[in-house]
């Protein structure tokens, strides 16, 4: 009888489980390992590029990769796992299709992260997000529709909830989005609402002039110290009282890791990632792996954890499918390690900004920074493709991507 190795989630880090396990089987000549991922679709949703217009093209077919890997896909999503029987069980992907109980030798769980909606009064009802292909073409809808809508400020103005990376890309991208749907000369009013006292507060002082200077000349403004406290059909309430008439709202303010995660017995953080060893093992769990944004991982030995990223993802998932098939065969674990840190923030028309080092100094800004988020946007951080043993290759564990 053959043995297991389950992927759940056919993100970032589920592809790369999926390939880098299949690499080391076919390094082994193991062929009595079977290689399962179970996905809702045969598709790489490239998440970070949702902010964008045209999100329906955001993403890029895996099926004829895991075809010549040797990876069976199979359409579903998993809602239970028991640990105990190493079991899960999944639910098809169309709607009548009857529910299956798959065993697991291994498992590796992969199912990504989702926005985080709390309870704010009208928040799902009335607001937009760029989360999923779904949510992001749903506005992408609504912005097409404004056009038809008699001209007022409101109808004008975008309120984006948070500040973060997603909002400040997202404010970045908005007034062009805009006047390509009410005309190159409207008056167009994008404002960040942010509940900290700083643009970017997780993106620390190097990057902030940068963005500040980007975002001014953008004409986005923000209002700081303050969330939202309500949603409507008309706008926003903020905490401190203050209204904003605006015919769209957009959620940006954070991700939780998957639900599945909380099935997984063991220490888990505020976002709801499984901690995990340096092999990604979850702590305490046999046959259990975590990656990407499941995962709390220590990317060095100076107290650093994974972001909720694929630039983190990709290479977690190269360790964690290595590792949960070593761990099967009898191989060598190879602890994850990713010490170098870079982020590349995406600031619209007026360019972009590079940082390097947790401490995000600014290598790069504007049209250079533009360059190369461009290449990492639309090369770096899409699928492999040439022949067998390029894809292979490509999925070294020890060979990391920064970008």
């Amino acid at each position: 009888m053959s043995q297991r190795i389950l992927v759940i989630g056919a993100g970032f880090a589920g592809m790369w489980s999926a390939l880098a396990a299949a690499r080391l089987l076919d390094q082994a000549a193991r062929r009595d390992v079977e290689i399962v991922l179970v996905a809702p679709s045969p598709e790489l949703h490239v998440r970070p590029r949702l902010y964008e217009k045209g999100p329906e093209r955001m993403k890029a077919p895996l099926q004829a990769i895991f075809d010549a890997m040797g990876v069976r896909y199979l359409a579903g999503r998993v809602e239970h796992i028991d640990v105990a029987k190493q079991q899960v069980q999944v639910v098809g992907a169309a709607a009548d299709a009857a529910a299956q109980t798959l065993h697991y030798d291994r498992l590796v769980l992969a199912a990504g992260s989702r926005l985080n909606c709390p309870p704010i009064p009208g928040l799902q009802q009335h607001a937009f997000n760029v989360d999923q292909i779904a949510d992001a073409a749903r506005l992408q809808a609504h912005l097409q529709g404004l056009g038809e809508r008699a001209q007022s400020a409101a109808r004008n103005t975008v309120v984006i909830a948070g500040a973060g990376f997603t909002g400040i890309e997202t404010a970045a991208e908005m007034p062009a989005r805009l006047r390509d749907v009410l005309g190159a000369d409207a008056a167009v009013d994008v404002i960040m609402v942010e509940r900290a006292d700083a643009l970017g507060p997780d993106l620390g002082e190097g990057p902030r002039p940068v963005i500040t200077q980007a975002l001014t000349e953008l004409g986005v403004s923000w209002r700081l110290g303050s969330g939202v406290a309500s949603v409507d059909a008309d706008g926003v309430t903020l905490e401190n009282g203050e209204r904003i008439d605006a015919a769209t709202v957009i959620w940006t303010a954070g991700a939780r890791a998957s639900a599945l995660t909380a099935q997984i017995p063991g220490q888990h953080d505020a976002v709801g990632r499984l901690h995990v060893d340096r092999t990604l093992k979850a702590k305490g769990v046999d046959a259990v792996f975590a990656t990407g944004d499941c995962a709390h991982a220590a990317t060095d030995d100076d107290g650093n954890v994974a972001m909720m990223s694929c630039q983190h993802a990709m290479n977690l998932g190269r360790s964690a499918g290595h590792n949960a098939a070593a761990d099967l065969i009898g191989g060598a674990l190879i602890p994850y390690a990713q010490p170098k840190y870079v982020t590349c923030l995406d600031l619209g028309p007026w360019g972009a900004v590079y940082t390097e080092g947790w401490d995000r100094q600014v290598v790069l800004s504007g049209a250079e920074a533009k360059a190369l988020k461009t290449r990492i946007n639309t090369e770096w951080i899409y699928p492999p493709t040439g022949e067998r043993a390029e894809i292979l290759a490509s999925a070294d564990p020890l060979r990391i991507v920064v970008a």
